[in-house]
């Protein structure tokens, strides 16, 4: 997963990076409001969390800028060290998924991600069946009758966007940068998506039938479930 992180306070943006970076997660930081902007409207994320209290503007306005544009579901989590209901309640009426008031446990913060996942996705735990394999979202794992497959960060991540995602076609270009952060980072001609794919396919091949692991001719991947 992409995650923006929207924080002045830059001890507490590193820890957040390390501890979400541990996970497997991509993490990609935003000090100022202005920076926060342009890397938004750029990119898309899996999540974004929000500071309100930001150099240069607030917070709010970034998030209700966001929800105004059509398409985007980047999932939102507030941080914030202001602790009336008020704010608490703008946040949420602005679109924010969750709120979390500083200081917070990154545990906690985790934990609330997972849950956030869980609701959009509906799903109603952390592992989802997959022709018999198993997807443990929360331990980034995928056992197939027990057995854990030996995958990449890469590999598990792709397989990961996929099945929360299934039934829809998912392109490269959205792919690339769900996995792996900003897309002007990235050459576009490069083939480094398929080469993940094709990795990634042999292992799940290994164990039983992936026809149901579609390739969408000239546009990207799907999972059909």
């Amino acid at each position: 997963m992409n995650i923006l992180i929207v924080e002045d306070e830059k001890i507490l943006a590193l820890e957040m990076a390390e501890f979400l970076g541990k996970e497997g997660y991509t993490i990609e930081h935003a000090w100022k409001k202005s920076s926060a902007a342009e890397k938004i409207f750029v990119n898309t994320y899996d999540f974004i969390l929000l500071d309100l209290s930001l150099p240069g503007g607030d917070g709010l306005n970034l998030l209700n800028q966001l929800r105004g544009t059509k398409g985007r579901e980047d999932s939102v989590i507030i941080l914030t060290a202001r602790g009336e209901v008020d704010d608490r309640i703008k946040g949420l009426e602005a679109g924010a998924d969750d709120y979390l008031a500083k200081p917070f446990s990154l545990s906690e913060l985790l934990a609330r991600m997972h849950a956030i996942i869980r609701r959009k996705h509906k799903l109603e735990k952390n592992e989802i069946s997959i022709h018999k394999f198993i997807l443990d979202i929360k331990n980034h794992l995928l056992c197939f009758n027990g057995e854990r497959l030996n995958l990449t960060n890469k590999e598990f991540e792709i397989f990961n966007y996929l099945v929360l995602n299934k039934n829809r076609v998912i392109s490269r270009v959205n792919l690339t940068e769900h996995v792996w952060g900003d897309i002007l980072e990235i050459n576009s001609d490069s083939n480094f998506v398929d080469v993940h794919v094709k990795n990634l396919r042999k292992k799940l091949s290994a164990h039983a039938p992936i026809d149901w692991f579609e390739t969408v001719r000239s546009i990207g991947y799907r999972i059909n479930l």
